[in-house]
């Protein structure tokens, strides 16, 4: 058995919304890929695939060595999944490419992508995990629109571009995915965007996922080897790079000097919000506020923590599980047991509940956005009252709601 059957086959993905300019960008690889035999996947949406006439358009294939692949009609993160690992291990069994390079639909998440090469598939039997490998997952990045469709306040479906009926992702979740979740950030059309605005952006991503490569591209032309054969791809690495998972894991935050206002910071307290005023904080949410994700203790009669996640316009809220303290002792230390640093966070009064928010902006007041969340804790006097009977516009804190968490 030869080396070339053997090897597993490196795997380069290219993420990004729709126009970014991945497309683009792998026809730029393809024409200057210096000898490489390389099969190309294409995930379009829609039925006719319009990447895939473009890249071969391009002329950038040589169709005796190498091999375009369309998936059209669906995405690679959810309707097409078995496509993909029915194609990636098609290519790999043939043995005569040296890599594979995936152009995932704009619509596309990379979590579930990567979790293809990362596990086997139980349902179709198929372990790509023994036969490719992911190289690195490259999100690319419209400099030029990105401002504009992060704060639209769009879903996907009013743009037409949803993945089916049931996919009511904001385009800003889905903005936001791409870019916390890869290994390299390509920001694209930079010629259309000033170097100050570009240096701002820049600053943004680097917050937003500070662990990535960042490169700055125009018409897509990227060397080659800065997206092959990377080796950057880790999945626990990845999984936990976005920004506010890195700002929570710090024992203490020093601020550093905020280039172009750009900062983050903590918020952290061991006192529930009263319901009604933190609604009405999250009606009258801070512009300069780009990012926020973290629990949240709210004061029910449901000890449930609370997810918060924002991104621009978009604000999700709904129930994370029940808090440690909440469960009977015996599972509460087994679950010790198995993950001993829990206790490091543990409060002799409370437990595990805590308000534990990471804020990410520009020019963001910190002063003032942590008065206004300390005026929707519970006052001294509220802590004694009983917490079911404060006024609770929360969206899934209703007695309805609450009763399907149990």
């Amino acid at each position: 058995m030869n080396e070339q059957s053997t090897r597993k086959i490196p795997v380069t993905v290219l993420c990004g919304y729709l126009g970014s300019g991945k497309t683009t960008l792998l026809n730029h690889v393809l024409s200057n890929r210096q000898g490489l035999k390389v099969a190309v996947i294409v995930n379009d949406m829609s039925e006719i695939n319009i990447d895939a006439e473009l890249i071969n358009a391009g002329g950038s294939l040589s169709r005796t060595e190498e091999k375009l692949v369309e998936l059209s009609n669906g995405c690679i993160c959810c309707t097409l999944r078995d496509d993909l690992l029915r194609e990636v291990q098609k290519l790999a069994a043939e043995g005569r490419f040296d890599y594979i390079l995936i152009e995932s639909t704009g619509i596309s998440e990379p979590v579930p992508i990567a979790q293809t090469f990362t596990y086997a598939d139980e349902e179709s039997g198929v372990d790509l995990t023994s036969l490719a490998k992911l190289d690195g997952l490259v999100t690319v990045v419209d400099a030029y629109r990105f401002w504009h469709d992060f704060s639209s306040g769009d879903t996907l479906l009013e743009r037409g571009q949803q993945a089916g009926e049931g996919d009511t992702r904001d385009v800003v979740d889905l903005l936001i995915d791409q870019i916390e979740t890869c290994d390299i950030l390509i920001l694209n059309k930079c010629d259309l965007v000033n170097e100050e605005e570009l240096k701002e952006l820049e600053g943004v991503l680097r917050k937003l996922q500070p662990t990535a490569k960042l490169i700055r591209s125009t018409m897509g032309r990227v060397d080659p080897k800065e997206i092959l054969n990377t080796g950057l791809f880790d999945f626990e690495q990845a999984s936990q790079s976005a920004g506010w998972i890195q700002e929570l894991q710090q024992e203490s935050h020093t601020p550093e000097t905020e280039e172009y206002g750009i900062g983050s910071f903590v918020y952290r307290r061991r006192r529930p919000f009263h319901p009604e005023r933190l609604a009405l904080f999250m009606s009258f949410w801070p512009e300069e506020v780009v990012r926020a994700k973290g629990l949240a203790w709210i004061a029910t009669d449901q000890d449930v923590a609370a997810n918060l996640s924002q991104a621009g316009p978009s604000i999700q809220f709904g129930p994370a599980g029940y808090w440690l303290a909440s469960l009977p002792e015996t599972e509460r230390e087994a679950l010790f047991a198995q993950e001993p640093e829990l206790r490091n966070r543990w409060d002799e009064n409370w437990g595990d509940r805590i308000n534990e928010l990471v804020f990410i902006g520009i020019e963001m007041d910190r002063s003032g956005i942590e008065q206004e969340l300390d005026g929707c804790l519970l006052s001294d006097e509220e802590m004694q009252m009983d917490w079911a009977a404060f006024p609770n516009p929360l969206p899934w804190m209703s007695a309805e709601a609450s009763a399907s968490t149990e």
